[in-house]
């Protein structure tokens, strides 16, 4: 007898806990972050950091969630769950059930997500470029009374921000701003910086690879419309210098020109944003664009199995008695004794070991596939995010010039400084309207005072901070 009491008592209990924990769920918070790769790590950190005061419950849904649940780390107010993005039924049900939804997703993924976010009048938030087809989707949001923010990362996000920041300052001067320029990059910390590329990835790969094939860049320089093809991109580079940082180069990417608007800049004389690498990473890159190894537009037929060797002599010309490095040489005419040379040897694409497991794949998807081998973060490596601004403006007849920078090191292969600028904005954002700091509605952009200030003002206190120089103008 006293054992069947005590299993019904245990029973009585156990049931009592179901039941807080039921009531408690229903009353708790719910984000939904649909995707989990590279750059999420932060962003659950603080989430489950915040947790507990702020009454969260976090659900990632992913396909893959192996790495996921090791971020949660067992964590009481989160839990992992595999998810077939693509399966509308399943996607559409963990969205109902959240009270906010963040999509790392790709970039082309977000459209139907946001849907279903208009759907069932849940606020949505990405890190991505805005496009024709998310703005088309304003009027709906507006009328379901729901936010969906994009741009709210690092590039595009943070830089929009601490833009805006500035750029308002000047205003209230009632100064005319005649040039804003913008590049933002990351690259490895300066103890890390250990290959002759100066370059490992430290988010999407094949982001990196596809990198300035969205259309030609455009912006506008003393005046004047510019406008560079892909094939030229890398080959028209600008030098930059970061105070205590040293020399590095950009070049611009994708269309600037859009910017003038959701700046206030319409009448500005120069404008524009761009990527940011170490001196020489573009003219060793662009090898591989003017081979056509970035093009991710066709199949290469017998993918697998293929040797890193044959992969690049697909795109050289037949000689039979002329080996493959000397094909190249001759095709790019390049030197054995450049450095782009000895960056060509370091990644091993010459090798006839090496394989490619990858079948009927695209160039650019073998090419991440070879770049990964040696690109790939060790797991102490550090990596760095260098953002930089400048601009110009007219006050009283005079010019006047003002330098803004933002240096980041990560800490980690997992707690990379590139997933801190991704993740943090997106956090603090993620809170800022559950709590109602956030009231705008509709397709928006983080380039208002009332939505960038405090996330700068929180950004602070992660080490994300801007230096800013009033220096002699420089013509």
């Amino acid at each position: 007898m006293y054992e069947f009491i005590k299993k019904v008592n245990y029973i009585r209990l156990e049931l009592l806990k179901y039941y807080i924990y039921s009531i408690t769920f229903i009353f708790m918070r719910k984000i939904l972050i649909i995707g989990s790769g590279k750059s999420s790590s932060y962003l659950i950190k603080y989430l489950l950091n915040k947790s507990e005061k702020e009454n969260l419950f976090i659900t990632i849904a992913d396909k893959y969630i192996t790495n996921t649940k090791v971020l949660l780390n067992s964590h009481s107010k989160s839990k992992a769950i595999e998810l077939d993005v693509f399966d509308d039924e399943s996607r559409e049900k963990e969205i109902i059930g959240a009270d906010i939804v963040i999509s790392m997703l790709p970039a082309r993924f977000h459209l139907m997500v946001a849907k279903d976010c208009i759907k069932h009048s849940k606020n949505m938030l990405t890190a991505s470029y805005i496009n024709e087809e998310m703005l088309a989707l304003n009027t709906r949001a507006i009328e379901k009374n729901i936010v969906i923010m994009n741009e709210i990362g690092l590039d595009p996000g943070i830089d929009h921000m601490s833009a805006m920041k500035v750029i308002d300052h000047i205003k209230e001067k009632e100064a005319k701003i005649t040039s804003f320029e913008s590049y933002t990059g990351g690259l490895m910390a300066p103890e890390s910086d250990n290959n002759l590329w100066n370059y490992k990835f430290t988010w999407n790969p094949r982001n990196v690879v596809l990198a300035g094939q969205g259309g030609p860049a455009k912006f506008i320089q003393q005046g004047y419309y510019k406008y560079i093809p892909y094939n030229k991109l890398f080959k028209r580079t600008q030098k930059l210098k970061v105070e205590n940082y040293g020399s590095f180069e950009g070049y611009p990417n994708r269309d600037s020109l859009k910017y003038r608007d959701i700046y206030g800049l319409e009448d500005i004389k120069t404008l524009c944003r761009g990527t940011i690498r170490k001196v020489g990473f573009s003219e060793s890159w662009d090898v591989f664009v003017q081979l056509g190894m970035t093009d991710d537009s066709y199949l290469i037929e017998n993918s697998k199995n293929m040797k890193f060797r044959d992969f690049v002599d697909l795109f050289l010309p037949y000689n039979a008695k002329e080996s493959v490095e000397l094909k190249l040489q001759k095709l790019l005419k390049i030197s054995e004794k450049e450095l782009i040379w000895s960056k060509l040897l370091e990644l091993d694409i010459f090798s006839d070991q090496k394989t490619i497991t990858l079948d009927k794949a695209t160039p650019a998807q073998i090419l991440e596939f070879i770049l990964c081998k040696s690109w790939t973060l060790d797991p102490n490596d550090k990596d760095m995010i260098v953002m930089t601004h400048k601009f110009v403006y007219e006050l009283n007849n005079k010019k006047y010039q003002i330098d803004s920078n933002m240096v980041c090191i990560g800490e980690d292969q997992t707690y990379t400084a590139m997933a801190k600028t991704v993740g943090l904005p997106l956090a603090i954002a993620t809170l800022a309207i559950l709590n109602s700091k956030i009231t705008i509605k509709g397709v928006q952009l983080p380039v208002k005072k009332d939505i960038y200030n405090p996330i700068l003002k929180e950004l602070i206190e992660y080490g994300i901070e801007f230096n800013e120089y009033e220096i002699p103008f420089l013509a």
